[in-house]
């Protein structure tokens, strides 16, 4: 009986073996650092591992990096922290239908838009802060992936987002053929965006934000910085260009891990 309890003791000491993250042998200290910091930049598993393949640098595969992850979280670690939700999916709450006069219906959109392979068309979205006070603007290339923001100093009051994206957008306003929005009405005075950059404004559907899929997940991707519930008034217009530079010197695996950055320069030239 006593060599059966010890036994048991073994396979439970076995187990928690199991739990307690292990550098792969393949991974020199080194590399495992550089791992790190790039997980602290908020860089996703699958983003690190491309990036380490491509430069020829000793990595795993993405999955293989996720399970140390978890298993760091199960210890009580933070490396989770530094994941998109970490490691949990969040549900968005619906809204309200909004009317905005004289919209356009992404239905009229030009079907190339669909495909993500013509330069210069934009999304555009807004982030709001603790309850419900204050605005950034977030706009988004769909090709590139190239991020532009701004803190609305007159949060979401619909000629200050107005003006504060044709202020954004002027320096690329050869660069602008369409834009596509959702039907908040912070977007209301979308003629005075379509008039000044020569541009035409589309609206999705209501309640069909995967139409502009990419600027939700960007949003997501600045979230990681500004999380919910911060109160923007003590967010400064250099934090959110900091922000806004970290995210476009990310590499990117839909970008073949060039950084958006470097994408959007590519297609300028």
């Amino acid at each position: 009986m006593h060599h059966h309890y010890v036994a048991i003791d073994a396979q439970q000491f076995s187990e928690m073996r199991k739990t307690i993250p292990r550098r792969p042998r393949k991974l020199s200290k080194e590399d495992w650092k550089d791992i790190e910091q790039c997980l602290k930049r908020h860089w996703s598993p699958a983003t690190i591992a491309g990036v380490r393949k491509r430069d020829g640098k000793p990595c795993v595969s993405a999955e293989c990096l996720y399970r140390i992850i978890r298993r760091d979280k199960e210890r009580g670690g933070m490396l989770y922290t530094y994941l998109p939700h970490h490691l949990k999916h969040r549900r968005r709450q619906v809204g309200a239908r909004i009317h905005i006069k004289d919209r356009v219906s992404i239905d009229e959109r030009p079907s190339v838009v669909d495909e993500r392979s013509r330069f210069r068309d934009w999304e555009m979205d807004t982030i709001n802060g603790k309850d419900g006070k204050g605005a950034i603007v977030t706009l988004v290339e769909r090709s590139t992936k190239k991020l532009i923001m701004a803190k609305s100093a007159k949060g979401k009051n619909a000629k200050a987002i107005s003006r504060l994206v044709v202020q954004l957008l002027r320096p690329f306003e050869r660069f602008v053929l369409s834009i596509t929005t959702d039907n908040g009405t912070e977007f209301a005075d979308h003629k005075y965006i379509a008039k000044m950059l020569h541009t035409k404004v589309f609206f999705t559907h209501p309640y069909s934000s995967w139409e502009k899929g990419l600027i939700e997940n960007t949003n997501k991707l600045v979230r990681q910085y500004i999380p919910n519930g911060t109160d923007f008034s003590s967010i400064s217009d250099d934090f959110i260009l900091l922000v806004q530079t970290e995210l476009n010197l990310r590499p990117r695996k839909l970008l073949n891990y060039l950084s958006p950055k470097q994408k959007f320069l590519q297609s300028l030239h």
